[in-house]
Parts: C-alpha cells; structure tokens; sequence
C-alpha cells in the first residue's frame, strides 16, 4: 500500500532530525563521501547525493506542514528518504551504538542521526 503524500511529509518531518547545516557539515566529511553504494557512474555515493538532496528540501520548504507547498518531485525523494530511515531504523540497532559503522554513516547521509533519538 502506497503511502498518501501527506504521511509522506509528516514521517520525513519527523524522521529527518538533522538540520541543513549540520547536514551539509556531515556530507563535507571524508567519512560520509566514502559511506555506501557507489552511483553508476562513480561520482558519488546514492546515499550521499540523497543528503544534497534533502539539504534543499530542508531549506526550501524548512519543513512546513503545507503539503500544497511541496513539488512532486520533492515529495517522491522524501518518500525514498521515509522508507531508507524506516526499513534501517528497524533492522540495525548497531547504528545507536558505533558511530563507526556503516549503519550510522549511511542514516546521517539520509538526513536521520542516530544520537539525536
């Protein structure tokens, strides 16, 4: 069953808990570059042109409550951030617990820190 796009919005709210600054700190490090499946072409990691992705999410609608305010396209990688943060929120607890593993690289790289929880 497919989400409605409001459930979409209120669960990327909720679960995106980094701001766009302490994103876009987290994606300058060698660390998140490094972190995940590597694009096709080689030029970065998904999960760390995810994070680009929602930077500008974040700062264009600073995370309002007004679904009319957001694009179509927006709201489908907002889908995809929703689904990653839930499906690795459930299946790795190791990522509360080491801030070296790939767990927890990867969830900062989708806008969800961890410690922050």
């Amino acid at each position: 069953m497919v989400k409605d796009n409001e459930t979409v919005m209120n669960e990327f709210n909720e679960l995106v808990n980094m701001t766009p600054q302490e994103l876009k700190k987290w994606l300058d490090e060698q660390q998140s570059q490094e972190s995940g499946w590597s694009k096709d072409d080689g030029s970065e990691t998904v999960g760390h042109d995810s994070g680009t992705r929602i930077v500008g999410i974040l700062e264009k609608y600073k995370k309002s409550n007004d679904l009319s305010k957001y694009g179509e396209d927006d709201l489908a990688h907002m889908r995809k951030v929703v689904s990653y943060n839930k499906r690795h929120l459930a299946q790795e607890a190791k990522a509360k617990q080491d801030t070296d593993s790939k767990s927890y690289k990867s969830l900062k790289n989708w806008g969800h820190d961890p410690l922050k929880t």
